[in-house]
């Protein structure tokens, strides 16, 4: 139970921070952080709860993650399930709290016709800057497929671990630095999940691509590296 707990905590802390960045302070008038603070964001929320829970529960917060880990052989195939079901539901909390807070502002509302609404994930005329589902896509794919890639790295047991932290921290933020005008970046399902929940209409219709394309690109990375990269006691 300490486990789901850390990732419960981890994936609330990850959404709450990057989300909420997004929603309150991204475009806030003459003083908004923009796309590099909410890049920056995301990162810091992994790095700080990598090394708060981390050691509890492996500090996946992120249905792809965890199943990039149990491709590349670094967790169990039961473990999956609780993993993903503690992840959606710290996502779903974190984006519930947000919502209570967004909802103290007069004049509040969600306008699920626009990209972007709620910090919410999409492609075509839900993408930031109108990318096709086929950008999107590939986008998604490809950019979990590294960050899996980069996490099995720098937690191998040959990597400088305790560093490890900070380069999964610094690599979430340069991912949300390429992909936020793509498709507001996920590369991860619960965060994606958790907002379209409070969006509604078509960001929520079009949730299943922030689900399929991280997974695929994390399980493919986990077979990458265990099959092409990973070092063996005898090399």
């Amino acid at each position: 139970m300490k486990k789901l707990f850390a990732e419960f905590f981890g994936t609330y802390w990850l959404v709450f921070g990057g989300c909420g960045s997004a929603i309150f302070a991204a475009g806030y008038p003459e003083l908004g952080i923009g796309f590099a603070g909410v890049a920056l964001a995301f990162g810091l929320t992994v790095l700080t709860m990598a090394y708060a829970v981390g050691h509890i529960s492996g500090g996946h917060f992120n249905p792809a993650v965890s199943f990039g880990l149990w491709a590349g052989g670094r967790f169990p195939a039961k473990d999956l399930i609780p993993y993903i079901i503690a992840q959606c539901i710290g996502a779903i909390a974190a984006a519930g709290t947000l919502y209570t807070i967004a909802s103290g502002k007069a004049g509040f509302v969600i306008d699920n016709t626009k990209a972007g609404a709620f910090a919410s994930n999409g492609f075509g005329a839900f993408s930031p800057d109108g990318y096709s589902l086929p950008s999107a896509f590939i986008a998604e794919f490809v950019l979990t497929l590294f960050f899996l890639l980069i996490i099995l790295g720098a937690t191998d047991k040959f990597a400088n671990t305790p560093f490890c932290g900070i380069v999964i921290g610094l690599a979430l933020t340069l991912i949300h630095l390429i992909s936020i005008p793509i498709t507001n970046t996920s590369v991860n399902p619960a965060r994606s999940l958790s907002q379209a929940l409070f969006t509604l209409g078509e960001p929520l219709s079009q949730v299943w691509l922030f689900w399929v394309a991280p997974i695929l690109g994390a399980v493919v990375a986990g077979f990458i590296y265990k099959t092409l990269l990973q070092k063996n006691e005898q090399e």
